[in-house]
């Protein structure tokens, strides 16, 4: 068979240039993806108005005196400078109502972390004895967490006066919501073939709660709760200033005596418990995932 020389070497230079541009040719574009969509960012942009809206009015309705929170700016820093000159004066007694806080928070703690072990297993819709029952405990839950901690306080002081227990009371009422309404997700998620396999061994509820239920969701439990222990904490110290007792309320007579070295020294041992807690917390929540 004759084969033409010259059309031979054009082919073969054709094939071997086609083969070199497939291998050194850029790769082709992927298609650009859309960033901006207005039908799909309509709720966003809604949102951003709506909020900008909503700061104008806040601070129309506010009425400050703008130019002279400016000029009083500047004094913060002086406020700040005293305060780091620690005082040690009455420490006796700032060391007292530490204390005061410390046990307030656990008091509130551990009251609401009961309550709140109880009312979680009845609102679990997988767990609760009647099944209408879960939505009206998590709508009660809802209502009572939606009320802020010192209103509660600040209502549980006109009944009972001034003083920790007042304090430790008006802490629970937000916590047990809280806790319930935490537990009860917790308890839910618990699969339903361990609670099936308890239950068909013959175990009554209670031993279903203890048995399966509760161990299933420990490591939640544990999670939550020092958590919680941390924002108990943070609004004990906060509470004292309305009378409910602790730190708060020597931070509050030191700041209105102008003795700022005695509350900046209040401040810092707050601060160092509370970081001291963040710790805490952190590395058992890293220990519960493991």
């Amino acid at each position: 068979m004759y084969i033409d020389e010259s059309n031979f070497s054009l082919m073969l230079e054709q094939s071997l240039a086609q083969v070199q541009y497939e291998q050194y040719a850029p790769e082709p574009r992927p298609p650009k993806i859309p960033v901006g969509s207005l039908k799909r960012d309509l709720p966003v942009y809604v949102f951003l108005i709506s909020l900008a809206v909503l700061t104008a009015v806040s601070l129309g309705l506010l009425n400050a005196d703008w130019s002279r929170l400016v000029q009083r700016f500047p004094r913060l820093g002086k406020v700040f400078l005293d305060m780091a000159h620690l005082s040690t004066e009455r420490f006796s007694l700032t060391l007292l109502t530490f204390t005061e806080t410390l046990t307030v928070a656990v008091l509130a703690l551990i009251y609401s972390m009961v309550l709140g072990l109880v009312l979680g297993a009845l609102a679990a819709e997988n767990i609760t004895p009647w099944k209408p029952l879960s939505p009206i405990i998590k709508s009660f839950l809802a209502f009572v967490r939606a009320v802020p901690t010192p209103v509660w306080v600040l209502l549980v002081l006109a009944s009972m006066g001034f003083g920790m227990a007042s304090g430790i009371m008006g802490l629970s009422f937000h916590a047990t919501a809280f806790f319930g309404m935490v537990f009860a997700q917790l308890f839910e998620e618990v699969p339903d073939e361990a609670i099936e396999a308890v239950q068909a061994a013959g175990a009554n509820r209670v031993q279903v709660f203890f048995g399966a239920v509760l161990p299933s969701s420990l490591s939640g439990i544990i999670a939550w709760t020092a958590l919680r222990f941390e924002t108990n904490y943070s609004e004990a110290a906060i509470l004292g200033m309305v009378g409910a007792g602790g730190i708060g309320y020597t931070i509050m007579a030191a700041m209105n005596s102008y003795r700022l070295g005695r509350a900046g020294l209040a401040v810092l041992i707050v601060f160092v418990f509370a970081l001291g807690i963040e710790l805490l917390t952190t590395y058992i929540k890293r220990r519960v995932k493991v």
